[in-house]
């Protein structure tokens, strides 16, 4: 049996409530949120437990309770849950961790596919219960050999003309999904490509079910995806050329073709055969620089993911080119000199201090990280302990502080997916993976159903970033799929979509497990809050108080939102009776699973 922590976090950039709740939920209209969660004698043998509460704001509602579940064979936390369902069905016939997340990322790639699929990339960590190895699988999109600043007009205001980096064939990069997916397949898990990809197959070719985030997705990215006939003959009613309603069934019979194709056979399939000559000519018609080359040439890293400790459990987290694991260890480190279990987790003073740290370690990311592969990155200086103490030191207690970056010796859109897996032997599963942007470029390549990314949009236009584009590049990223270990043993899976939110938003999580011992459901409920560069953006649910003491300490304080619309961290946790736990964020649609 395995231990699978899946979790399943997907564009939640620009959403503001929970997706579509499952059956029998509640929502109330009270801003007072609870952490509820009913378990019934069926959720202690497995069964998923239903929304009991929520809280509106923006229109919308956010149902807080009902999303975590429990079992003892494996738990999973995912951002839809009809493919959370995809993945528990794959482990009850027998497969493992790795089979069921490889089932899950490609039916999110159907259902939602505006915000990952195979028309993206990301990045995995996994661990194997039989061994104790974690690696890391790096999946990230690459710009083609052709890709330069120069096939973008920069205006003088040091915006791109039309928006070309973000909208339009001049903005995808080489997908990585498919090659990435299949690799963890071959090498990891136990079933064969057709059963893990009929699910997500017949889903294409059946439909899904429209929720309110997928509706309201399509309406605000109406102008891009009405721009191209390949796309808009999905997404728009085939009668009015509008927006899809909630309720309503979409099918994309050519995606279920495509899937087919590579169940049969393989990665040869999407790299070097009909589907990257159907991408590359889609992408040429409308101006890209991609060569069938650049499909061919196309691969994978599997490496070490970066490790350090907060408080004595192991932190495993991505690994270059994402900036996410080097700087969550790094905020952590800094969190270590401090007695964080003693603060009241809705005050100023730890508001304070996680606003200082979030600000340190951003100020390195925007200084040091790029790809390893164009850059020298100090990675090992940067999760140094004795550099997060000398960071730490930094930090006024009464009053906030502006920051360049340290000097550490030398040792990504909004619209995102993550989930993860652990199950009873002890293997967990993180996957994060996008298409970047929501829609990403809002061209679907003819013939495939396959909508394709706008990763190049995450490269700097400033030529000496580290991070500036080139051929070949992989660009940053904040993805952290991440896995924590007590003792050697599985502890907590988790991640999150959101852009630098995802940093943040999975730092805050694991501090408030490990430092104030909330329960995983608890810690995810908890008021959030986010500085990178001076703002302070907090979730308006605390006091007036405290907001006037961070005003009086020079915060630059935003409020509004009750709830965040990202991060929406997904996760899940082996409790110290064994009992694997699920839990789903209540800023989307997030549901967790249990057998």
């Amino acid at each position: 049996m395995l231990l699978v922590t899946a979790l399943v976090m997907s564009g939640c950039a620009g959403n503001t409530a929970a997706e579509s709740a499952p059956a029998d939920s509640k929502a109330v209209g009270a801003a007072e949120v609870s952490p509820e969660e009913e378990t019934s004698p069926e959720a202690q043998a497995g069964a998923e437990s239903q929304p009991e509460t929520g809280a509106a704001f923006g229109g919308e509602t956010v149902i807080t309770g009902g999303r975590d579940a429990e079992g003892t064979n494996g738990v999973i936390a995912a951002g839809r849950e009809d493919a959370a369902r995809i993945g528990m069905d794959i482990m009850k016939a027998g497969g493992n961790a790795i089979d069921a997340a490889c089932a899950i990322g490609f039916a999110l790639g159907v259902c939602e596919q505006q915000s990952s699929g195979i028309g993206g990339g990301g990045f995995m960590t996994v661990r194997f219960g039989e061994t104790g190895e974690v690696v890391f699988i790096d999946f990230r999109d690459r710009a083609g050999k052709a890709a330069s600043l120069d096939q973008w007009t920069i205006l003088e205001d040091g915006t791109v003309k039309d928006q070309e980096n973000k909208i339009g064939a001049k903005a995808v990069a080489v997908p990585g999904e498919v090659k990435g997916m299949l690799y963890a397949l071959d090498h990891y898990g136990t079933m064969s490509r057709q059963q893990v990809m009929e699910p997500a197959i017949d889903m294409a070719r059946n439909g899904f079910t429209v929720s309110e985030i997928t509706s309201r997705d399509i309406k605000d990215a109406y102008p891009q995806i009405s721009a191209y006939p390949s796309t808009a003959d999905i997404y728009l009613d085939p009668d009015w050329q509008m927006p899809y309603e909630p309720g309503d069934t979409i099918t994309n019979p050519d995606l279920a073709d495509t899937l087919e194709l590579i169940a049969e056979e393989g990665e040869e399939a999407f790299y070097r055969g009909e589907i990257a000559e159907k991408i590359v000519d889609t992408v040429q018609k409308y101006g890209g620089n991609l060569t069938l080359s650049d499909f061919a040439e196309y691969d994978i890293n599997v490496t070490e993911p970066v490790h350090g400790t907060y408080r004595g459990y192991d932190i495993y987290s991505s690994a270059l080119p994402s900036s996410g694991g080097a700087i969550i260890l790094e905020m952590l480190n800094i969190l270590e000199n401090y007695d964080v279990a003693s603060m009241d987790p809705e005050s100023a003073e730890y508001f304070h201090l996680l606003s200082e740290t979030m600000k340190l370690g951003f100020a390195d990311r925007a200084e040091f990280m790029g790809d390893p592969e164009f850059n020298e990155v100090p990675v090992a200086g940067l999760i140094d302990k004795e550099y997060g103490k000398t960071q730490a030191e930094r930090i006024d207690p009464a009053k906030a502080g502006s920051y360049e970056a340290g000097e550490p010796m030398p040792q990504e859109s909004d619209s995102t997916t993550h989930f993860s897996i652990i199950d009873s032997q002890g293997n967990m599963v993180a996957v994060t993976k996008t298409v970047d942007a929501t829609f990403a470029s809002g061209l679907v390549a003819e013939g495939t159903g396959i909508l394709l990314n706008d990763t190049l949009y995450d490269f700097s236009l400033d030529k000496e970033s580290p991070n500036v584009i080139a051929g070949g590049k992989r660009p940053l990223s904040s993805m952290s799929p991440t896995l924590v270990l007590k003792d050697g043993e599985p502890f907590l899976a988790l991640g999150a979509p959101g852009s630098t939110r995802i940093i943040t938003g999975v730092t805050q999580v694991i501090s408030k497990v490990i430092d104030h011992g909330m329960d995983i459901q608890e810690a995810i409920d908890a008021v959030r809050m986010h500085d990178d560069y001076g703002t302070l953006i907090l979730e308006d649910r605390v006091e007036d108080s405290v907001k006037e003491e961070l005003r009086s300490m020079g915060h630059e304080l935003e409020t509004g939102e009750v709830w965040f619309t990202f991060p929406c961290v997904q996760a899940c946790m082996r409790t110290e009776d064994g009992t694997l736990r699920g839990a789903a964020d209540p800023r989307r649609d997030g549901k967790a699973l249990g057998w």
